[in-house]
């Protein structure tokens, strides 16, 4: 799941949806507890199910009220056949201009709306499970087009738009900073989607920009991608 004047305090979060691509790999959350202290040491229980639970009663409300989105995050990586179990929120991208109908809708529903110090998502609660409704992506405002060109997949049981793999690894990129460039969060999404990304849309698009590039130079380096200039 940013834009160049959000508050200091507010970057961190802004590579929520990396940050939770790397739990997705690894099936944890937040520090390790040290092993050998009992209980303490059990790591957190795997929110997968519930995750999938909340994100398709947001899904449903938000269709049914005729509004668009599209899901984004660890759960549209998901989605999209990345392995590895959810432990955080589930992520949908949303309009600036529909957040007041979206909440509404949600609310009518008895999801209940969290303060979120960002000007650059909303935040909810449902049946335990946090949810982010995005309005920027790596920086970028979400727009009528990006969200018309969504495919529509199955998540679990029910059918949603999915931020295609471009545009939800060009948002992951667009989140890293000097202060978050966990470049592990993001080699599962490109080596299992490498084949659906246009990279060089991507590298097109990153390619002034630091943290990005380096990435798109590992995953080269890696043999996940052609080096820039061969031949296709």
């Amino acid at each position: 799941m940013n834009d160049a004047d959000v508050a200091p305090e507010a970057a961190a979060d802004t590579a929520g949806p990396a940050a939770e691509a790397a739990a997705m790999e690894t099936g944890t959350t937040g520090s390790r507890a040290s092993a050998g202290t009992g209980g303490s040491s059990r790591l957190p229980t795997d929110h997968t199910q519930a995750i999938l639970q909340t994100t398709k009663r947001v899904a449903a409300v938000l269709k049914a009220a005729g509004l668009p989105f599209a899901l984004t995050g660890s759960v549209a990586a998901y989605a999209h056949g990345v392995p590895g179990s959810l432990q955080h929120d589930t992520d949908f991208c949303v309009r600036r201009q529909d957040a007041g109908a979206v909440l509404r809708a949600l609310a009518d529903d008895g999801v209940q709306a969290v303060p979120a110090p960002e000007d650059w998502l909303v935040k909810a609660r449902a049946d335990g499970e946090d949810i982010d409704l995005i309005f920027e992506l790596g920086r970028r405002p979400v727009t009528t087009e990006l969200l018309a060109n969504a495919p529509v997949l199955a998540v679990d049981s029910v059918r949603m738009p999915v931020l295609p793999p471009t545009d939800l690894l060009s948002s992951l990129l667009g989140a890293l900073t000097e202060q978050h460039c966990d470049f592990a969060a993001l080699l599962p999404l490109a080596r299992t989607l490498r084949e659906r990304i246009d990279w060089d849309g991507v590298r097109c698009r990153y390619q002034t920009e630091p943290m990005p590039d380096a990435f798109l130079y590992l995953l080269e380096r890696l043999g996940v991608i052609a080096p820039r200039g061969a031949p296709s």
